[in-house]
């Protein structure tokens, strides 16, 4: 027998290593039973030839005759003469299957094994027990150690390979199954993952999809709004158009019916009982003096209709597919003009003082309303601010509400690059920084449930941004107010 095994400074020292008969590529050769069968084995399971079995025998003449049958077989035989000598090898290179003998010096069989099958790194390695014993006892405390098959001496050589292939192709399979099983856990593991990123991006699709559906609803129906008070303003507009030019001419019918008044007194200065009488009943003094100003209230009453009117059209301006030319200084004065009756005093409240910081902006290409809902939204939200604010009405006379509104054109080195500044500021309480962190989130709000949705600043931001490409930011000292500052390109 040649020797054929791993290189002496690679591997520890045990008693013998066998290969197949001398003669083919690499020490190894015989015709393994996957290349045709040796003689007297036409039966016998095919084996792969790369297997290798470790026969552990301390009889010279037994490690003989097996390596002999094993190296016909295509196996690539190693040896070893006692048990320590095998637990050593095995560890160091395990083989696929282990051919062990029972009785043997030192350690016996059934020791070895037992140490075998406590070690976890060569638990799954199938053991054949070989001993001359048939006690049926004696095949069950081997099987019990852990083998998977008992030969017994004299063996067959048939049988011994038959056995043999049957066991490597189990420990083939078993490893397969092993791997597959590898495999199934970790396609297992990356289904898992991509069905609970699927389920989050699903969640927060939807998510996405119910605040798209809140803004959606919440500009239709400030488009709704808008609709019907350009309508209102409409129709508003033709009767106090009429009013108004009416009143021209009562007032000059007026005048002319004073002056006659008064030429018929100066001409008559002692009427007739009967008019002296009516004049009285009339209190003819009254009406001549109260008439001109009754005529002026009713003129400055029209021009204010007028006014609101305008400011309604203004703000509801219908969105247009192209952007247009607008004043955002017009536009927020409408706003303010809108929301009169939030700023104007109250028994408990003194009215909000408006300061006017205008810097004589030109028009700007924007949408105007949705830049006037902007502004809707912006004001709104500070007067808010106000009301939720409790303070005494002395202390409020002496340091009133105040919004603080400012224009400002951002001119750059390239004229095409100009940008407006419209800053929006009060001096109510502030706002916390993980407050201001979430401002222009969808749905956040801190007011109490039914005083807001969280849309308002949510739909400001997304008009600012991503419809006209400017910057809506945010600035607030707690206990001393607020600036929302909005960026428009002059383009």
């Amino acid at each position: 027998m040649s020797a054929n095994a791993p290189n002496p400074t690679d591997r520890p020292p045990y008693s013998a290593l066998v290969s197949s008969p001398p003669g083919s590529p690499g020490g190894g050769g015989g015709s393994g039973l996957g290349n045709g069968s040796p003689p007297g084995t036409d039966d016998a399971i095919a084996v792969t030839p790369a297997n290798i079995v470790l026969v552990v025998d301390d009889n010279s003449t037994n490690l003989e005759v097996l390596s002999g049958a094993l190296t016909s077989a295509g196996l690539e035989v190693w040896v070893a003469i006692d048990g320590e000598s095998a637990i050593e090898q095995i560890h160091y290179a395990p083989p696929d299957l282990v051919l062990l003998d029972v009785m043997m010096p030192g350690i016996d069989g059934y020791e070895t094994c037992r140490r075998l099958k406590e070690d976890p790194a060569t638990r799954e390695l199938p053991i054949l027990f070989m001993t001359a014993r048939t006690d049926p006892a004696d095949r069950l405390r081997g099987l019990r150690a852990g083998a998977v098959d008992y030969i017994t001496k004299p063996f067959n050589q048939d049988e011994l390979i038959a056995r043999v292939g049957v066991h490597l192709q189990l420990r083939t399979l078993s490893r397969q199954l092993v791997a597959k099983n590898e495999e199934l856990r970790h396609l297992n593991q990356t289904l898992e993952e991509r069905v609970a990123q699927r389920t989050a991006q699903l969640q927060k699709t939807m998510e996405e999809l119910r605040e798209s559906q809140g803004l959606i609803a919440a500009q239709e129906k400030m488009s709704t709004l808008g609709e019907m008070m350009a309508g209102i303003a409409h129709e508003i507009n033709n009767p106090v158009s009429f009013l108004t030019g009416n009143l021209k001419h009562a007032q000059s019918y007026a005048e002319d019916l004073i002056r006659l008044l008064d030429l018929y007194t100066k001409t008559y200065p002692d009427p007739p009982p009967e008019l002296a009488k009516l004049a009285q009943e009339i209190e003819l003094d009254f009406v001549r003096k109260d008439l001109p100003a009754l005529l002026l209230s009713m003129d400055e009453g029209t021009t204010r209709i007028m006014q609101i009117s305008r400011s309604m059209r203004t703000f509801a301006r219908a969105d247009t597919a192209q952007k247009v030319e607008f004043s955002l200084e017009e536009g927020l004065d409408s706003t303010l003009l809108i929301l009169q009756h939030r700023l104007k005093g109250k028994q408990a409240r003194p009215p909000v003082v408006i300061d006017r910081h205008y810097g004589s902006l030109p028009s700007v290409m924007c949408y105007p309303g949705p830049i006037n809902q902007v502004f809707m939204n912006l004001l709104a939200n500070a007067i808010d601010a106000f009301e939720e604010r409790d303070r005494p009405y002395e202390e409020l006379v002496e340091d009133p509400d105040r919004l603080i509104l400012t224009t400002e054109l951002i001119e750059a080195a390239n004229p095409e690059d100009d940008r407006v500044r419209v800053i929006i500021a009060d001096n109510a309480l502030g706002m916390p920084a993980e407050v201001q962190a979430r401002i222009f989130d969808k749905s956040f709000t801190t007011k109490a449930v039914g005083k807001g949705t969280g849309l308002g600043l949510a739909i400001a931001h997304q008009i600012v941004v991503e419809r006209h490409g400017g910057t809506l930011t945010c600035e607030s000292v707690l206990g001393q107010g607020t600036r929302f500052i909005v960026e428009l390109p002059m383009e």
